[in-house]
């Protein structure tokens, strides 16, 4: 069995601007740079016949490239917050490849997303994070901004749990049209 999920990589400069972010909030369990990603589509667990139809749709896609930013930070959990992400600055064409992505999944016969999409890059898990830390992180980082990138591919990845967290690996990238 794999765990997938299409992701757009994120460009190795703007990884390494993510390091002078991650600190500050005790009981933050920091994002590996390599694994930072922006994710499109969670797949799940799917046998290794699914894993290759899933690429052989995926291959078929045929949409434009695109420029993209990372603006702002925020949280998941409200008064319990046990994740700090990155937003996305507005970006139509991230949410129609995302709609080409889910519909093309779904013709294969993989069951929809429920959940309404809300693309943003992890930077962080929290356990037991004091609250006040965590806002004075977000009052701080408040204003980031990536500045715009090209976003010329996604890839199918597949993810496995280690002691440490999950590990994330590029099964395949998927050029976009330039």
């Amino acid at each position: 069995m794999l765990r997938l999920f299409t992701a757009i990589e994120i460009p190795e400069g703007l990884r390494t601007r993510f390091t002078f972010l991650q600190a500050g909030v005790p009981g933050a369990r920091w994002t590996q740079l390599e694994n930072l990603h922006l994710t499109l589509r969670f797949i799940g667990e799917v046998d290794e016949a699914t894993a290759n139809d899933i690429d052989g749709v995926l291959s078929l896609l045929r949409e434009p490239s695109f420029e993209l930013s990372l603006r702002g930070v925020g949280e998941f959990g409200g008064r319990e917050p046990h994740a700090i992400w990155a937003g996305v600055a507005p970006c139509p064409a991230l949410h129609h490849l995302v709609a080409k992505i889910e519909s093309a999944l779904q013709r294969m016969g993989l069951a929809p997303e429920t959940r309404k999409y809300s693309p943003h890059v992890t930077l962080a898990r929290l356990k037991d994070a004091p609250i006040v830390k965590v806002r004075e992180f977000l009052s701080a980082h408040g204003l980031f901004d990536s500045g715009p990138f090209s976003v010329r591919a996604f890839c199918l990845y597949s993810s496995f749990q280690t002691p440490r967290g999950s590990l994330y690996r590029v099964e395949r990238s998927y050029p976009l049209i330039l």
